[in-house]
């Protein structure tokens, strides 16, 4: 029976396919189908069967689950249930889901997944330690970062280790009817995030706090119309520091990857 990756050249999908690839250099894996909108240009591994499609119009997901067996469910919240009733009706047996913590714009994907009557695996991860490349051109240009908040705390976790939880639930049943609240290994404002690209960039990045109009206009030559949203929800976790959790670690056997270790790996983009 297949796996399908939905949302498969996504910023977390993508690395699912991978993740599960190269769980198949190690043992035996079902087939992997990838779901794309625009298969030619995917550039997906060698292996992997490109169904065309895009989960967020489920009229274009004619036969795509045909033969699947377990289904990761990238995130859009307005059609969740209805894919998982058309894969339920094709005779998917599991989902592996990307939501978001309760209060999130995506949890309420669980419910209306759920309510399919398929076996369901949640993945709640908190803040992307990839946001930290909304900073990337005031680091270029300007050598620091100008921010609102800086007390406000989140536990960021490295897109990979999202990923490879993923591929561990798609592969293994024991997964089934868990909820996966993820987070990166320890708590950081945005001060401590800027000081560990700056340690990456081997000179002092200052992060210097503004206003939070300045803040947004700052935000908003990366983030779009989406950068008020996302200080709306550092000013909601100021004197509530996100709390770690170790799920991470607890499923793949490993740590959590640390912002340190992101920051070395993706140096290269705030040069």
């Amino acid at each position: 029976m297949t796996i399908l990756v939905t949302g498969a050249t996504g910023n977390v999908g993508r690395l699912v396919v991978d993740e599960l690839v190269r769980a198949g250099t190690e043992r035996t894996v079902p087939p992997i189908r990838a779901l794309t909108v625009n298969p030619a240009r995917a550039a997906l591994p060698d292996g992997v069967e490109v169904a065309k499609g895009f989960v967020g119009r489920p009229e274009s997901l004619h036969g795509v689950f045909e033969g699947v067996d377990v289904l990761y469910l990238a995130p859009v919240p307005a059609v969740a249930g209805a894919v998982a009733q058309l894969a339920r009706d094709a005779g998917v047996r599991r989902i592996v889901t990307l939501t978001g913590g309760e209060g999130s714009d995506w949890h309420r994907i669980e419910p209306d997944v759920e309510r399919s009557g398929l076996a369901c695996t949640h993945l709640e991860p908190g803040e992307f330690m990839s946001n930290a490349l909304i900073w990337a051109e005031q680091i270029r240009t300007t050598g620091e970062v100008r921010g609102a908040y800086p007390t406000a705390a989140t536990a960021p976790i490295a897109l990979e280790d999202i990923a490879a939880v993923a591929a561990r639930a798609l592969l293994d049943d024991a997964h089934a009817g868990r909820t996966y609240e993820l987070t990166g290994p320890e708590s950081l404002t945005h001060p401590d995030i800027v000081r560990e690209i700056g340690r990456a960039l081997g000179r002092e990045v200052p992060f210097r706090e503004v206003g939070r109009e300045e803040a947004e206009t700052l935000l908003a030559r990366s983030m779009g119309e989406y950068a008020g949203w996302y200080l709306d929800g550092r000013a909601s976790v100021i004197g509530r520091p996100q709390q770690v959790t170790r799920t991470v670690e607890e499923v793949l056997g490993r740590p959590a990857t640390t912002f340190a270790q992101w920051a070395h790996t993706h140096v290269d983009e705030f040069r």
